[in-house]
């Protein structure tokens, strides 16, 4: 497993990560018992980089991620979590006040004193430039309740807020074979100002692992089908923004692209960690196999500029003139 640091925070974190919003119960039921094994094969597996939020599953995910880490203390895990989707999404939320009472939630369900890294919650797009924000995320810091603070964006443009300012240690985006906006941009912003970048999504929910047809259909309580289009969140986090049956069409071809050995998914995950300013990747697992088949692209050699100018050849295509501009 390679590691790399982990921008601000100045920690070494496996390049393969692991997100846990399916650990919450957000993409149809998974039991403790399940939940606690991906975690346990994740690690098994050399990840040492586990991210999750306050609202997985109303504290769900934390919880099981705190009940691991009582269990196995000596496995140098960091946890990011995030905050400010416990209220409604009104800039005048954000406040110390607010900050403090949702970390004190946090500190509480993984069972730590100090939050390894706390991340703002894709807020409303104001919140990445308001002084106060920062500055209440800089007392928390000095106060000793949270070791390091981030962002998570739906946006390359609230990225570039976040970076340029100097408290910023680490940058949560959307980046995989199906969105490629944010190496114009944000990437090169990162790495120069030392901001690490955790690229989220890297399957598209799914897409690129080359699993599904156009005839796939997914639980209700998973937002994959429920938020389709946008009813219950911003739409870019399903299917990366896609429409289904084009990304469905458009991994069928990504998958002809992959090199011998390797599946669609070891590819478009080991592809994302490629990219010059990524930090970490972290797919989500439901089960023990897709832990550890996951965690196996971190190993994966160098797949090359011809494959690298593939994927940009679909995407231009493909997707570009329906993806580049939203996000």
């Amino acid at each position: 497993m390679q590691t790399r640091t982990l921008g601000g925070t100045g920690r070494t974190v496996s390049v393969i990560g692991l997100g846990t919003w399916q650990l919450g119960a957000d993409w149809g039921d998974v039991t403790e018992a399940d939940a606690l094994a991906v975690l346990e094969a994740s690690a098994d597996a050399g990840v040492t980089f586990f991210d999750t939020a306050d609202v997985y599953g109303d504290g769900r995910s934390e919880q099981l991620i705190g009940k691991f880490l009582a269990a196995h203390p000596d496995r140098g895990i960091t946890v990011a979590t995030k905050m400010g989707r416990r209220e409604a999404q009104d800039p005048s939320n954000f406040t110390l006040a607010k900050f403090r009472e949702w970390t004190d939630r946090s500190r509480g369900n993984l069972g730590v004193d100090t939050l390894d890294l706390v991340q703002l919650h894709c807020p409303p797009t104001p919140v990445y430039s308001t002084d106060s924000v920062y500055d209440a995320l800089d007392t928390l810091v000095a106060d000793g309740a949270i070791a390091a603070y981030g962002v998570s964006v739906e946006t390359c443009e609230e990225a570039l807020a976040a970076i340029a300012r100097p408290g910023t240690a680490t940058v949560q985006i959307i980046l995989n074979a199906f969105r490629l906006k944010p190496l114009d941009e944000v990437l090169p912003a990162a790495r120069d100002a030392g901001v690490g970048i955790i690229a989220r999504v890297p399957l598209a929910s799914g897409l690129l692992s080359g699993k599904y047809t156009a005839a796939t259909t997914f639980s209700p309580d998973d937002h994959r089908s429920y938020n389709r289009h946008g009813e219950a969140f911003d739409v870019g986090e399903t299917f990366s923004g896609v429409d289904f049956e084009t990304g469905v069409a458009a991994a069928q071809e990504f998958a002809t692209l992959v090199p011998a050995g390797l599946t669609p998914a070891e590819a478009a995950i080991a592809w994302v960690a490629e990219q010059d300013g990524v930090s970490a990747v972290i797919p989500g697992a439901r089960s023990v196999e897709q832990a550890r088949k996951n965690a196996a692209a971190g190993s994966v050699g160098p797949l090359g500029a011809a494959f690298d100018g593939a994927v940009a050849a679909l995407y231009d295509r493909r997707l570009r003139a329906s993806i580049h501009s939203r996000w």
